[in-house]
């Protein structure tokens, strides 16, 4: 798999020294490359409470991106899922605590553990003031004696931090951070293992399958489960958490384990509110994740007043989204005159008919339309003509089928409102135009015609241009004759666009044009389908 890395030696030295030369000078690093990976704070006080947390890179923003006033002090950072040195960790107590003393923030891995242990002590021969605490977050593995520390660091970190920043003690900072230790609980579920750089991916996760409780660092989950949607899969991960929650507030970090995308977290983001799980929210955002797993993970602790004040408070680190009340989703009334004028219905079965027939025609073409616009598109001409096609069923009985005065513009709305896109307001303009015209005492084929006009005048695209309107233009010229010529022609019409290499108008414009040769426009070849559709039916 390709990635946009160099070298996989100096992947991690790389990567801090481009957060450092883009953080305006907030952060530095001890002269240790490469083996010496130690980030922390240019404005650093040494009369307060250094914190230090760090581990393996691959988990970006963490650790390095929490490094700043109210979080961390420094980062200690080891290669890609590998644990740094006992002398990169010594190096960065050295150099950032005072006689105030030093707090170790660790997961639980046996690496970390030992590593940072080891450091501690080294550096409290060294006469520093030196606590560790060590989280163990993770609840996917319930046989495990030693749970792994994952995402929910992050909330000992946060409050941790305001403690140090606040000036407290060492004894009060490692409280603490101890207090939500024992309180914070979190699992994952991913659809995808993560990609470590210069090594194979690993295949594990079957088609159609969800993996819970894998570790950040890809290690197996407990079991993989059937995937459906967001939405059962956020249901499943907050059942393994509820059994150990109190009944007070509740804290939640929605965390995104490396490229599930804004949009699917804004889902998952929703299933949980929801749920009414949690009082407050952190994300949903990138902050530990495992490299680029499609997955995500959910801390989630009984907070008390203190520790919500904590978790609120502002830090100068972009990485760190911020807690939020969970609210009711604000909904307003649309502003005056964008509430359509709904039509009054009436019935007209053969209208009906027909538009059931088109309706059914789309829905049935959405894969091959999609498929076909793969080749020159984003692939998705079917499904927003089959979306848009299935809402218009749902519709009908409220439709003035009985006049097509007012059908007609109430078909351009109701497309405008579920189509979506360039399309949906492509036709409102074309259906709109066409009531105008049948109100004006224009024949059917001549209203359509005139709604043709009104979508070329606006849009700009004309025969030739390799869209929709090479198919329907020539099928409406051929109405008048009935709709068989008009399918032939919509045919003709559409076959010749995979013979136009460089289409002048919509998203085919800016498709190279190897790319087109040899392809109908989905748009056209839709035109086509749906004449040759209704041409069948009247034959049946």
């Amino acid at each position: 798999m390709a990635q946009f890395l160099n070298s996989k030696e100096n992947l991690v030295t790389e990567a801090i020294d481009g957060l450092l030369s883009a953080s305006g000078g907030r952060l530095a690093r001890l002269d240790g490359y490469p083996h010496i990976k130690v980030v922390y704070r240019t404005d650093w006080d040494k009369s307060k409470v250094a914190l230090i947390s760090g581990g393996g890179s691959g988990h970006e923003p963490a650790h390095t991106g929490f490094v700043g006033q109210g979080m961390l002090t420094a980062a200690v950072c080891g290669e890609v899922f590998a644990s740094p040195s006992v002398e990169a960790v010594l190096a960065g107590i050295l150099a950032v605590t005072g006689e105030a003393g030093c707090l170790l923030i660790v997961k639980n891995y046996t690496g970390d553990r030992l590593n940072f242990g080891l450091a501690a002590e080294r550096a409290r021969a060294l006469g520093r003031r030196v606590e560790m605490v060590v989280v163990d977050d993770d609840i996917a593995l319930p046989d495990l004696p030693q749970p792994r520390g994952v995402a929910g660091t992050l909330l000992v970190h946060k409050v941790a931090g305001a403690a140090a920043e606040a000036g407290q003690d060492l004894a009060a900072v490692t409280a603490a951070a101890k207090g939500v230790i024992s309180k914070v609980k979190s699992i994952g579920m991913s659809l995808d293992t993560c990609t470590v750089p210069g090594s194979p991916k690993e295949d594990r996760i079957a088609a159609g399958k969800a993996e819970l409780g894998l570790g950040i660092h890809g290690e197996p989950g407990v079991q993989q489960v059937e995937f459906s949607n967001a939405a059962t899969s956020l249901m499943t991960v907050l059942d393994k958490i509820r059994p150990h929650l109190g009944t007070g507030k509740h804290v939640a970090l929605m965390n995104n384990l490396g490229s599930t995308t804004p949009l699917e977290m804004s889902v998952l983001t929703h299933a949980l509110t929801e749920s009414g799980l949690a009082d407050h929210i952190i994300g949903p955002a990138s902050m530990m994740t495992s490299l680029d797993m499609h997955g995500f993970s959910v801390s989630v602790m009984e907070a008390s007043p203190s520790e919500i004040e904590a978790l609120r408070a502002p830090v100068d680190m972009s990485a760190w989204p911020g807690l939020h009340d969970v609210v009711t989703v604000p909904v307003t009334p649309l502003p005056d005159g964008l509430t359509p004028i709904e039509p009054i219905p009436s019935k007209n079965p053969k209208t009906r008919q027909t538009i059931e027939r088109v309706t059914e025609l789309l829905i049935a073409a959405e894969r091959p339309l999609n498929e076909l616009d793969a080749k020159s598109g984003d692939g998705d001409t079917g499904s927003t003509l089959a979306t848009a096609a299935r809402a218009l069923q749902a519709s009908l009985d409220k439709m003035p089928l009985a006049d097509l005065t007012q059908l007609f513009p109430a078909l351009g709305n109701e497309l405008s409102q579920t189509m979506g896109g360039s399309s949906g307001v492509i036709l409102a303009i074309y259906f709109n135009a066409a009531g105008d015209a049948c109100a004006n005492g224009a024949p059917v084929p001549k209203a359509l015609v005139e709604g043709l006009e009104r979508v070329s005048e606006v849009g700009g695209a004309q025969v030739g241009d390799r869209t929709m309107i090479d198919a329907l233009a020539p099928a409406l010229e051929a109405l008048p004759d009935g709709i068989a010529a008009a399918a032939k022609a919509a045919r003709a019409g559409a076959d010749g666009t995979s013979q136009i290499h460089r289409a002048k108008a919509g998203r085919a414009a800016y498709v190279p044009e190897e790319n087109l040769k040899g392809h109908n426009d989905p748009g056209a070849e839709a035109v086509a389908l749906l004449f040759e559709g209704l041409t069948q039916a009247m034959e049946d």
